[in-house]
Order: C-alpha cells, then structure tokens, then sequence
C-alpha cells in the first residue's frame, strides 16, 4: 500500500492524497458507505458502482463472524467476490460492537466473551482471532481490536482500557506478521488510537500507535456521546502527533458539519451509518440544509430533491413523491433517500479534495457549513 500527499490547505490542516491498495486507488479525503453484512441497506452495489461511485466500502467483522459466519465468506473466494464487489473494503475489528454489548460481555487480558445479540450464544474475541477472522473476510484494510470506552468515561478506566488496547496491538501485530494471507492480494492492518476525551492520554496513545509504522492509523472512541467540541478538540490532539505520511482514519464520525470540521483537522477517511439510517428515517442531506422529507410542506413540491444532482435520484423524482412514499411507508422511498444521501455525502467529499488541491477549501467549507445548519 501506498499513499501520496498531493496537497495540504494553507489556511487549515486539511489533505489531498491518493491510497493505493490491490484493488484500486482510494482518493482521500474519503467517506466509506458502511455495508454491515456485506451490503449497504436499501442500496443495489450496480447503483454504488454506477451512481454513487466510493472508493472504497466499509464491513462489520463482528456482523459477518455471525452471519453469515467465516467460512461461507472464505469458501465464496472472500468477500470481494461473496458481495460482488470489485474496490477496497474496509473491515472494523469488532471493537467498537463489543463496546455496545456492554450487558453481554466481559473483557480480560485475553480478550472479549461476548453473547451473540441474535441467538444468545457465546464466543470469544481475542487480538488474534480478529487478525484470522479479518484475513478470511479478505479486506484490504484490517482493523487491531481495541476497547472502545463510553462517554463519559472516568480518567482511570480510560487509562486502563487505553493500555490494553496498546497490548492487545502488539499482540495483533505478532499474529499479523506470522500469518499470510488468505486471497491473492495484500492486506493492511491499521491499529487505532484510543485516550476517551483526555489530551494526555490520547497524546501517549498517538505516539505508541505511531511507533508502529504500520501503513495507516485509525482514531477511535469518539463520536459516542460527547459534544462536537470535544471531538474536534481530541481529533486535532492526536493528528499533530500522528505521521503526515501516513492516512489518518476517523472512526464512525458523522454529520456533514463533522465531516468538514474533522477534514480540516487533517482527518483523511470517515465511515458512518448516519446518511442511510438517516435516510431510512426520512431526513435528506441536500445542497441547501436538511430535509424531513415526512413534513407536509413537500406535500406538493414538484421540485426535484435536490437542485444540484449528486446521483439519478434527485432529477428522476420529486420531493412530494418522496415523501407519498414515506407517508404510505413504501421501501422504495427508503431506497431513494438512502441513494441520495450517499450521493450528497460522496460529493462533499470530493468537492473537499477539489477544493483543497485548488486551494479554496476554506472558504468554501465556511459556506457549507452555514448551508449545513439550515433547516428546510
């Protein structure tokens, strides 16, 4: 894996550059549409290939560990080919759904027994079962398993839960370097960054993780409940200690407004599960502000969902089709919500990286922001 820096904002800490990884190039800065079970809901991979076009999609290791379990992903050829998926995919380490089973589990030195949420048995997490489980997923980015702590969260346990995650990397790193790989491509392991809201911790634990000179870096523990403030706070802690040589991935972040703040901090790759889940709800992301596409005002706006058109969607209907179809609660209408929301979220991405190399990003994210916090 390589990754090049094409350009840094002057005015902000803001990047352009270029991943590469076996199965393509990954222009950054980034959103990955998160496909949990090896599908992004509501959304047919022809649209995400033809319409909203990411880099790069990111799957749930804890998911698929229990459905539709290892050896079905492994026996399909790996997931690639199990969800018919030709770009990068990115696996978390399950890290993160340990943190929200946090009645069904227990966490030791070895790591993690947890209950299913499906059928209520038990398995067993550990650093290196993850390395495996991740290795047979075949994903081109791997995740260390790490603790995630809750917000708000106590200095000691967020210390104690920092330094086993520390261990727990070390530990994945060894099991990482003895195994090889399971598919005919590489894979690259990113170990993440944990601290909770404190800038001490999160300082140590940046140059530990950096110390690795693994092939990127991940910042975990955040957007779980504390205000934005903090999050950007932690954020830009950890990225002036993190390598400008290395990508940086934010785990889980978020919003639009989180999205543009976190860029500017110097953030390259984001996940979340807010556009389609959002979607799903009926709130729209658009050009303009955000949309309760269920309010009766749109009952009879012809007007296309969105003026500008990030994907076939927005000029194919109309908001007071779509929110008939809400009102008559009819899955198409969660489809094409869920479609334009990726849609809106892939070009503000790109139109950041577009901004950035022509060194307008600034402004242009001041403005976007303004837009962002309306209401329509």
């Amino acid at each position: 894996m390589k990754f090049n820096l094409l350009n840094i904002d002057q005015k902000s800490k803001a990047r352009a550059g270029s991943l590469y990884t076996d199965h393509g190039e990954i222009q950054t800065p980034i959103f990955m549409p998160v496909g949990t079970l090896a599908s992004i809901k509501g959304v047919h991979q022809r649209e995400l290939h033809n319409d909203i076009k990411p880099d790069i999609i990111l799957a749930n290791t804890y998911h698929l560990y229990l459905r539709p379990k290892i050896d079905i992903i492994h026996k399909a050829g790996g997931i690639h080919k199990f969800m018919n998926w030709n770009k990068p995919i990115l696996t978390d380490s399950g890290g993160y759904q340990v943190y929200s089973l946090s009645g069904k589990r227990k966490i030791s030195e070895e790591g993690v027994q947890f209950k299913s949420h499906i059928d209520g048995s038990y398995h067993f997490f550990t650093p290196e079962n993850v390395i495996e489980i991740q290795r047979k997923i075949g994903a081109d980015i791997i995740m260390a398993f790490d603790e995630c702590t809750p917000y708000p969260c106590d200095y000691n346990y967020a210390k104690k839960s920092m330094n086993l995650t520390h261990r727990w990397l070390e530990r994945s790193i060894k099991k990482n370097n003895k195994i090889g790989f399971a598919y005919k491509y590489n894979q690259f392991l990113f170990p993440i960054v944990q601290g909770s809201i404190y800038k001490d911790l999160r300082i140590q634990s940046a140059e530990f993780i950096a110390s690795k000179n693994l092939f990127g870096n991940a910042i975990g523990g955040l957007s779980v409940g504390e205000p934005s403030e903090e999050m950007y706070a932690m954020t830009e802690t950890v990225c002036s200690v993190l390598p400008e040589s290395k990508p940086r991935y934010l785990m889980g972040v978020g919003t639009p407004i989180n999205l543009l703040e976190n860029i500017s901090l110097g953030v390259d790759m984001f996940d979340c599960v807010l556009p389609t889940r959002n979607g799903r709800n009926g709130m729209l992301f658009t050009s303009e502000g955000t949309i309760n596409i269920k309010n009766k005002k749109w009952e009879k706006d012809f007007s296309p969902i969105d003026e500008e058109s990030y994907t076939f969607v927005d000029k194919d209907y109309s908001k007071a089709y779509l929110r008939h179809l809400f009102n008559v609660n009819e899955i198409l209408g969660k489809q094409i919500a869920s479609i334009h929301n990726l849609g809106f979220y892939l070009y503000l991405i790109r139109e950041a990286r577009r901004k950035i190399i022509s060194g307008d990003f600034s402004s242009w994210k001041e403005s976007m922001i303004r837009k962002m916090n309306n209401r329509l």
